[in-house]
């Protein structure tokens, strides 16, 4: 969905409301916790955010927050409504000064234990969105040596004729998206705890 204006609180009421019983925009529900599909670009980040199980309940306490979702040019539509399946997480940018809404479903919530502990939600694409697929938000602490990392995950292909069109900028964008997220994670991990990077434990943002 694409507005000329940014969007005020009630306009973004009634867009949730709009998608409240809307289901996701592909046929591979879940498949971003397991075996990729076939037929669409897949996009795999992440960045070491630090040590510690501190390091991790911090990261965790920003992903209640959205901010992975915080940029300078990107926003989350309904930050006070919790990370759950089934709910819904939408996102505001403002692009080339068109403001865009993107939709999607939560469908899977994770929260593992063992040797690494995860924590994180994979959610995919409802219809009218950009894209169409899913993406996997997680952070993970191996306890095998101590270190605490953000992963993004996603497989999509377009979603909209003019997607289509414009593909060579969506891409540009997707991993615009994914080293400004992880650079805001790292930012606030620092920013709110102990941890110091050193030269050997600096974030790294690979594309």
């Amino acid at each position: 969905m694409f507005l000329l204006r940014k969007p005020d609180r009630d306009r973004l009421q009634r867009i949730r409301k709009k998608y409240r019983d809307l289901q996701p925009s592909y046929p591979e529900v879940g498949a971003a916790l397991g075996r990729l599909p076939e037929g669409y670009q897949v996009d795999h980040h992440r960045v070491r955010l630090g040590e510690s199980r501190g390091t991790f309940e911090r990261a965790k306490a920003a992903f209640l927050d959205w901010r992975m979702f915080r940029l300078n040019w990107l926003e989350p539509c309904w930050p006070e409504h919790p990370i759950g399946e089934g709910s819904l997480v939408g996102t505001l940018a403002r692009i080339f000064g068109v403001w865009s809404v993107n939709v999607c479903r939560i469908v899977s919530v994770i929260e593992e234990r063992g040797e690494i502990e995860k924590f994180g939600f994979a959610y995919g694409t409802l219809p009218g969105h950009v894209e169409c697929g899913e993406e996997r938000f997680t952070i993970e602490w191996h306890q095998s040596d101590d270190s605490v990392w953000y992963d993004i995950l996603a497989f999509s292909k377009p979603g909209l004729l003019l997607t289509w069109l414009s593909y060579p900028i969506v891409r540009k964008l997707q991993k615009r998206f994914a080293t400004d997220s992880m650079q805001a994670m790292s930012e606030w991990i620092i920013d709110n705890g102990s941890y110091v990077p050193s030269p050997l434990s600096a974030p790294r943002f690979p594309l």
